[in-house]
């Protein structure tokens, strides 16, 4: 139940659903805004706001909703329910294109994610349930498309019989217009027309302008005059015929267009209620994106809806409030003057906003918040303090927003409020304008007294402002005592407004009743619109009587005749007032410490992890290096044996080999980790995760050396490389030039360039091995090789001699390798590890194509991926994998 009937406007609601109006696309989302009730049911009402929330993520998240060509086409849809009648090119036009959009609608709606069971998920629930279950008709618009064109034109082509009618009119027009012009041109070359005439339409006839002395020097019929009568328009004889045939063909067109439309008509006939049904999702799309709208001007939250009665609102605005405060101080801004109280707020918000006298002169330049609380304790909260306090506006806030709400709207308050249900919203306003009787300002008063007191229930939110007034404040104190004692008995909820100190006192004597109170500054004697519940307000009337300038005589013979009790009561509230500000004040600051406080902690063990991952990642880090160091130790042991094997253990090539090898092995033990830190900084590490200054810098003169050793290793095995190919050359030379093959050189058969080596030569006959094969042939086939043939020759064969212990790592990567991944539900940088290592097995085993799975959701895990993969330089290209076989879901990697 909601009282009285004009209830909307009494709390500004009317002027909410204009707005809502203005906000809608088409007449489809504004019958929806006229037909908004107030819903009594948690679950319809939660459905609402879940709806706005989910399309206002779709304005934030996404650009591609379709919002295009939202027609209202149910009128003209159903006009062709009966036989014979058809839709204007213009109306089939426009069905077209909104039927386009709401296909659009239902294919954006269906989106989901896949969920690990195989299922398809929708990404917004509720919206999608309004989209399921409604029929599009594809098939429908690509027949109109046949027809008409993309700018709303009847196409030549949409039948036989249209195309040759247009191709007869064409020529017929061709015709008219050569035969005009050479009538013209002759016209002119006899100066009966001036030189800048051309033909013109009248009456949708082809036509000569003339001057009227002349007229009768051109044959034919004259059919219209200028307004000045200074020309005449003449169709001349030799085309009133064809005239007359364009008029036969257009005829022809028309009722060729009018069968087209017919026939189309009738195909689509069967199919008009669910046409008509389909236009209830676009409706609904409409309205749900002007609420959407709306909550963003408003800076609305959707709170759950509990089933039973509350209200814990943390910072509450009213909205209209808002808008008109905004719009005033814009104003200031364009004139260049600083903004100031919003006294005289011009708009249609007036009315709901502000109250008569005082109370509309005091509304600051901005809204204050206000933290309203009502609960199973605190069910009447009698809400007192000064005039031009804000009372009436609090109160009409809890009025507007709560029906907002049960409406289906969003409501300006903090998103930790939580809110619940009223089955009636009752309120009494004191403006005698609003009561639509005869009766007298106090009558009207109680008579909704009355009606409030018979209809109350435990469901029910009554809002009354200025509780009791409009008659002899003793009795009229003592009426509004008796019926808030009524309110108390039925468990019904309230918000109450009053000056009146016997009900003040109400709340000591009565569970589930509290007193509220908006502040009042009494040193600058302004109000600060700020509500705090708990306590009484005072109405500060000795000292704003006193700040208006009241003759001081006349405010010292008022406190004799209420006496001194009266004002010492008064004052020790406004003590206590006061006293609680400061103290209030103190336990915020108190507070504000705390959350400093704890946020420095957060943010130490915040460190601490971070530190510890460090130390970690640093243990990791040696493990790997350590991994890397025993791979090149096997690989330089490997190189070692086959380079002795090779020289066939030649005694000085095996004593400078095995010379080298101990030099590496002396420069790994110069760097472990024996030269390292003692087993009392190894503890500090251990309990820390860092490194002391002293052991960092230890760390960084190892490395140096370390690296320096290499180099020079390195250096010096160059040399020794180049000196001992430089010795090749000269033997190979020496030999070439005695021209003489020898046991031991270097040869390769003459048009060949498999190098091997000479064993024996006996004769003219030489045994010569090539790789693991011997053979014997002429002394005269063979030839010398130089040094960097056999180097480039050993290369080649060392390229392909892999050891075993590599051979056996390959080996058992393939066998245990797939060619699949999938790191769906894993955090990004677990993720990513599990990506590279995988791409590094997929390169050490030759994979050519691999496929990772790792969902839609977001997009952020696919991105992240993919920066990856553009990184690998063995990566030639990735894309998303077949829509039939996952879509976006999976990339798919060519290596």
């Amino acid at each position: 139940m909601i009282y009285p009937k004009n209830f909307e406007q009494k709390i500004g609601f009317t002027e909410v659903r204009s707005l809502l109006r203005e906000r809608c696309l088409s007449p489809l989302g504004k019958e929806q805004v006229d037909a908004m009730t107030f819903s009594t049911d948690a679950g319809q009402v939660n459905t609402w706001l879940e709806e706005t929330r989910e399309f206002r993520r779709i304005q934030e998240e996404q650009d591609d909703f379709p919002l295009d060509h939202f027609f209202d086409m149910r009128e003209s849809v159903s006009r062709i329910r009966l036989e014979g009648t058809h839709m204007e090119v213009q109306e089939l036009f426009d069905l077209k294109r909104s039927l386009e959009t709401i296909i659009a609608i239902v294919d954006f709606l269906s989106r989901g994610d896949e969920t690990e069971q195989g299922e398809t998920r929708p990404c917004y629930p509720a919206l999608h349930a309004l989209a399921d279950g409604i029929a599009t008709f594809p098939v429908l618009v690509q027949r109109i498309s046949q027809i008409i064109d993309k700018f709303g034109k009847m196409r030549d082509n949409a039948s036989p019989a249209l195309l040759q009618i247009r191709r007869a009119l064409a020529q017929t027009e061709g015709s008219i217009s050569r035969t005009l012009y050479s009538i013209l041109r002759s016209a002119q070359g006899e100066g009966l027309v001036e030189k800048d005439v051309t033909p013109t339409l009248r009456d949708g006839r082809l036509v000569i302008p003339v001057a009227p002395g002349l007229k009768r020097r051109i044959s034919g019929i004259v059919h219209d005059e200028s307004a000045t009568g200074r020309t005449v328009y003449i169709e001349p004889t030799e085309v009133v015929e064809a005239n007359n045939r364009i008029r036969e063909l257009e005829n022809e067109e028309r009722r060729e267009i009018i069968r087209i439309l017919t026939d189309f008509a009738k195909k689509m006939r069967p199919n008009v209620q669910e046409i008509l049904d389909s236009y209830r999702l676009m409706a609904a799309v409409d309205f749900i994106r002007a609420k959407a709208e709306l909550a963003r001007l408003f800076q609305g939250f959707e709170p759950e809806v509990g089933d039973e009665p509350h209200i814990d609102w943390i910072g509450a605005v009213h909205p209209l409030l808002q808008l008109s405060l905004e719009r005033k101080n814009k104003e200031k801004a364009s004139r260049n003057l600083p903004a100031e109280p919003a006294g005289d707020v011009s708009s249609q918000a007036d009315a709901t906003i502000q109250e008569e006298g005082d109370e509309a002169r005091n509304v600051p330049s901005k809204v204050v918040p206000l933290d309203i609380q009502l609960t199973r304790d605190r069910r009447l909260l009698i809400i007192s303090g000064p005039n031009a306090g804000g009372k009436s506006v609090c109160l009409k806030t809890v009025g507007l927003l709560q029906y907002m709400l049960q409406c289906g709207l969003s409501i300006p308050v903090g998103n930790r409020s939580t809110t619940g249900f009223f089955s009636d919203i009752m309120i009494d306003i004191g403006d005698e304008q609003s009561i639509e009787n005869d009766l007298s300002t106090y009558s009207s008063h109680l008579m909704n007294m009355k009606i409030m007191m018979r209809c109350a229930t435990g469901r029910t939110l009554i809002l009354i402002d200025e509780f009791g007034t409009g008659t002899e404040p003793q009795i009229g104190g003592a009426i509004a005592e008796a019926v808030l004692h009524r309110f108390w008995q039925k468990q019904a909820w309230a918000v109450i407004t009053t000056h009146y100190q016997n009900l003040k006192h109400f709340a000591e004597d009565h569970p589930g009743t509290v007193n509220g109170a908006m502040l009042y500054d009494r040193h600058e004697m302004r109000p600060l619109f700020q509500l705090a519940i708990g306590r009484p307000g005072s109405s500060f009337a000795i000292e704003i009587a006193r700040k208006t300038g009241l003759p001081e005589e006349v405010i010292r013979e008022a406190a004799d005749i209420v006496g001194s009790d009266y004002i010492q009561s008064d004052k020790y509230l406004q003590d206590i007032v006061r006293d609680k500000r400061y103290w209030e004040g103190k336990r915020q600051t108190i507070h504000s410490h705390e959350k400093e406080l704890e946020k420095r902690i957060a943010q130490y063990e915040k460190d601490i992890a971070t530190l510890e991952q460090s130390r970690k990642d640093i243990l990791r880090r040696a493990r790997e290096q350590a991994e890397e160091i025993i791979k090149e130790s096997n690989r330089r042991i490997e190189n070692t044996i086959r380079e002795i094997r090779e020289k066939q253990a030649e005694k000085e090539a095996t004593k400078r080999i095995r010379q080298e090898l101990a030099a590496y092995e002396e420069g790994l033990r110069a760097s472990s980790p024996a030269d390292g830190p003692g087993k009392d900084n190894k503890k500090k590490l251990k309990d820390s995760g860092l490194l002391s200054d002293e052991d960092f810098q230890k760390k960084v003169d190892r490395i140096k050396n370390r690296k320096e050793r290499h180099e020079q290793h390195l250096k010096e095995k160059t040399d020794r490389q180049q000196a001992a190919a430089e010795a090749l050359k000269n033997a190979v030379r020496k030999r070439q030039a005695d021209g003489e093959v020898k046991a031991g050189d270097a040869v390769r058969i003459k048009g060949l360039t498999t190098v091997g080596k000479v064993e024996t030569v006996d004769g003219r006959q030489a045994t010569v091995i090539f790789g693991d094969m011997r053979t014997k042939m002429a002394v005269s086939r063979l030839e010398h090789v130089d040094a960097a043939a056999v180097q480039t020759e050993q290369q080649q064969f060392q390229a392909y001699h892999y050891g075993r212990e590599t051979r056996e790592t390959i080996d058992k990567h393939r066998n245990q390798f797939r060619q699949e991944l999938d790191v769906r539900g894993m955090r990004a940088d677990e993720a990513l590890n599990q990506v590279q290592y995988f791409i590094d097995d997929a390169i050490l085993v030759g994979a050519g194509q691999v496929r990772i799975l790792h969902g839609k959701g977001n997009g952020i895990l696919r991105q992240l991926i993919r920066q990856y993969l553009g990184s690998v330089p063995n990566v030639k290209s990735y894309r998303d994998e077949h829509v039939q076989f996952g879509g976006a879901g999976i990339t798919v990697v060519e290596l």
